[in-house]
């Protein structure tokens, strides 16, 4: 057996004496001090690897959806309760709102000419819409229309609130740091306005119209931001990158990840950098039959499907995935994604938490980065 194959339970435990009465009372003393020696609970604090609570899991469109659409019948939207969403929950985290220990998801439905009240938080936010429109976030007061496949941003302590302009309803999934910043106790929270600071509903929001120009930098914003200026990364950006990678790889150009796998990162146009310190967004796009090779990370992501069909293979378990499924993969379980149509898929992660921290490790199948 190599090191590197040995564990705790395979190793002799020089650290565990006979029992004894005096043991026992130096135990009891311990606890009466609220102390723990450490080599009771070593297997626990110190693993030989990552052995997460939370758990792989898939959440079906199908059902979240029609669940929103109840809540809306039901729970008005309003100050007090701020929003209409309902947070994925991990089983193996039983008891907290979290899809992962760093992470928070949920879906958000906003009813016909309906308001959610402003309000910020410490904690950092975003929005992804798999369909519909017709909603506006006021971000700071700049509004910022919401249609399908846009990526937008709330960074943190930014007032926020969101008004619908139609007739329809309109879900689309949050995406938050809470997780984190609860177990760090950084939390703040302050009411805003009873509505939004500006009903108005342009095509683009004031930071699109001075930041979204390829290559290009307003000499009025040459100071680096912690977070991205960019209220929306709209979809047709995103698809015509994806689009491009694909075609430059059938031309034989090295611009895919894998072979008939294209990815994109959102990036802060100010450093190059995640577009918040604490969460990283990208969108993968598959040729149908692609498959993907099978990696386990230090950290924690989710997926969510955009379009097409395909499937998920989570620590050796196979799940078939549609549009506006959900899943979440533990740090270091092992995951790859096979597509049957062209798979579009939008996924967040922890990953600059991990980077910043010098935690961060990749392991692909077959070796190790």
């Amino acid at each position: 057996m190599t090191i590197e194959q040995q564990d705790h339970a395979s190793t002799e435990n020089a650290m565990a004496p006979e029992d004894t009465p005096e043991l026992r009372q130096l135990y009891a003393d311990f606890e009466k001090e609220n102390l723990i020696p450490l080599w009771t609970q070593l297997d626990e604090l110190m693993p030989m690897h990552p052995a997460p609570k939370a758990v792989p899991h898939v959440w079906r469109w199908s059902n979240l959806l029609p669940l929103a659409q109840r809540s809306g019948d039901l729970v008005p939207v309003g100050r007090g309760g701020e929003r209409r969403a309902i947070a994925l929950s991990n089983p193996g985290l039983p008891g907290n709102a979290y899809i992962s220990p760093t992470l928070w998801a949920a879906i958000q439905y906003l009813g016909p000419k309906e308001t959610a009240p402003e309000h910020r938080h410490s904690q950092n936010a975003f929005r992804f819409v798999v369909e519909g429109e017709g909603v506006w976030t006021v971000v700071n007061g700049d509004p910022v229309r919401m249609s399908r496949g846009d990526f937008l941003l709330t960074p943190g302590w930014n007032f926020h609130g969101h008004h619908n302009e139609t007739d329809q309803p309109m879900a689309w999934i949050d995406g938050l740091d809470i997780p984190f910043s609860h177990y760090t106790d950084v939390g703040f929270f302050e009411f805003g306005s009873e509505r939004v600071t500006d009903y108005a509903t342009p095509n683009f929001s004031r930071g699109e119209r001075l930041w979204t120009h390829p290559g290009l930098r307003p000499l009025s914003g040459l100071q680096d931001t912690v977070s991205s200026p960019i209220g929306a990364y709209r979809w047709e950006h995103t698809d015509r990158a994806l689009t491009e990678q694909l075609l430059l790889e059938s031309e034989g150009q090295p611009a895919t990840v894998e072979q008939g796998h294209a990815a994109i990162r959102y990036v802060n146009p100010t450093t190059g950098g995640d577009v918040m310190p604490t969460i990283r967004a990208e969108f993968h796009r598959l040729r149908a039959g692609a498959v993907t090779q099978g990696r386990r990370e230090v950290g924690s992501t989710v997926f969510q499907v955009f379009e097409g069909t395909g499937q998920v293979v989570l620590d050796g378990t196979e799940h078939s995935l549609a549009t506006g499924d959900m899943f979440v993969v533990p740090s270091w379980v092992e995951w790859s994604l096979q597509a049957e149509s062209r798979f579009d898929l939008f996924r967040f992660s922890d990953a600059p938490i991990m980077e910043r921290l010098h935690f961060a490790r990749t392991k692909l199948e077959g070796g190790a980065r």
